[in-house]
């Protein structure tokens, strides 16, 4: 157990106490759950640099972190993005369903994908794309714009083009992931053609 490790644990336990926080706003309308909401999405966003730069640091890379990492990413997005996706109006302005459906989908897509690579090639390759890197830093911005109401104010409009630009990468970052997975499946030998018993006469 790295001490990267334990930072994304931690990225991990602050996405339950988020979702809490932002369900008790709604309820209620106290801004104290709504800055405590802000405070640990941005925190657990912040805390993914800094796990990233202690196992770099100080090469703590272990089998168990290539696990946790991503999937502290994926639940803290997905959360982000499901619960704002509910109709909390007036106090919080809505994700539009085409946006999730988008996130989730290709979510759904690249796990079934990274499944069949694994079982198929035995060993999967992920090559990291810019694309991909700047639909997360859309999407996290689309949440934290919503939580700080500034979809309310004279930043609205801007909202709109958060939400195209988010939905337009996170769906290129998809099908790019998918070309590389299929090149992994077309080049493994499993992928060939049999070849036919040539029988003699």
């Amino acid at each position: 157990m790295t001490t990267a490790n334990k930072i994304t644990i931690l990225r991990i336990l602050l996405i339950p106490f988020f979702v809490v926080e932002v369900l008790y706003f709604v309820e209620t309308g106290n801004e104290l759950h709504r800055g405590l909401a802000i405070f640990s999405f941005a925190l657990a966003a912040v805390l993914d640099g800094v796990d990233g730069y202690v196992a770099r640091r100080y090469n703590q890379w272990s089998e168990l972190g290539t696990v946790l990492d991503p999937l502290a990413d994926k639940l803290l997005l997905v959360s982000g993005i499901v619960v704002l996706t509910l109709d909390h109006r007036p106090r919080l302005a809505m994700i539009p369903l085409w946006l999730t459906g988008i996130i989730i989908g290709r979510d759904l897509l690249l796990a079934l994908g990274a499944v069949v690579v694994r079982l198929t090639v035995g060993k999967i390759t992920v090559r990291p794309r810019l694309t991909g890197k700047i639909a997360t830093v859309l999407q996290m911005t689309v949440v934290l714009w919503i939580l700080l109401k500034w979809s309310e104010e004279e930043y609205g409009v801007w909202l709109e083009y958060l939400l195209l630009g988010a939905g337009l990468f996170t769906g290129i970052s998809g099908l790019l992931y998918i070309w590389d997975g299929t090149r992994q499946l077309g080049t493994h030998p499993s992928s060939l053609p049999a070849k036919k018993n040539e029988t003699r006469s």
